[in-house]
């Protein structure tokens, strides 16, 4: 997302150029600049990054209650070639988020008797397996009683995860929930399950963090382009609220 953007603003300015109008040329050029030297070395992302997970705990504490759901948000799966079969895995960015909520589903089963893990996610990119059968799979490999596993598989964003979760957590009369994602995926997270009146405490699977260079890095575009998505996400939401264009919300904290 960002390297195009650059690379639109320097097309800008060598067409400017070429027309004769050489200060819009120079300012459109010193843009691609600056914003290619912001990103790439470090400040842009970092301070992007922080605004959206640094307040985000990775552990929690359990408290005692009849029914708990550990609600872990699909991020993704991936085709892997073995030799002359394919398998479909768990997504690279995905990889925190299980070991987190396998953590809390162990804490969780000390405490109380009733800990349930529901994994949203269905098959967006059409891998012929949905995110909450494949993660489903390692979690259940890893020790996740079966019978605890509920998987929601319909889901193809973030904001179908919410409408989706949340019946399936109101029919089972969850009292304490808990929402697993990623640290940048967290706060768009909240603000969707929060419309549909799910207020869960957040925990982080990961943390995403820009890298302080002299020179650019491609990780820190990979970083730039990972929190865009998700201020995108979040200024896309309250236009979509302002006009009305959202399904309606429920109360928050009816859940």
């Amino acid at each position: 997302m960002t390297l195009p953007v650059i690379t639109i603003l320097v097309a800008l300015a060598i067409v400017l150029a070429w027309l004769h109008l050489r200060r819009s040329a120079y300012l459109i050029a010193a843009l691609a600049l600056a914003l290619f030297l912001g990103v790439g070395c470090g400040p842009i992302p970092a301070l992007l990054a922080s605004g959206l997970q640094e307040s985000y705990p990775a552990t929690v504490a359990v408290q005692k209650a009849q029914v708990t759901a550990i609600v872990l948000l699909g991020g993704g799966t991936e085709l892997a070639a073995d030799g002359r079969t394919q398998s479909v895995e768990v997504g690279p960015l995905a990889f925190g988020r299980l070991v987190k909520t396998l953590q809390l589903y162990r804490e969780c089963k000390q405490v109380n008797s009733v800990c349930i893990v529901l994994i949203t996610g269905g098959d967006p990119v059409h891998h012929g397996k949905t995110e909450a059968a494949v993660y489903g799979a390692v979690l259940r490999q890893s020790g996740v009683d079966p019978a605890d596993l509920v998987l929601e598989e319909r889901s193809l964003n973030t904001f179908q995860n919410a409408g989706y979760t949340a019946p399936l957590l109101q029919s089972r009369k969850v009292e304490q929930v808990f929402l697993v994602t990623s640290g940048v995926h967290l706060r768009r997270s909240l603000l969707y399950f929060a419309h549909f009146g799910v207020v869960a405490r957040p925990v982080r699977g990961d943390h995403v963090s820009a890298e302080t260079h002299f020179l650019p890095v491609s990780h820190n575009f990979l970083v730039m382009d990972l929190v865009l998505h998700e201020y995108a996400g979040l200024v896309r939401y309250h236009v979509y609220q302002f006009m009305g264009w959202n399904v309606q919300a429920k109360r928050a904290g009816a859940l």
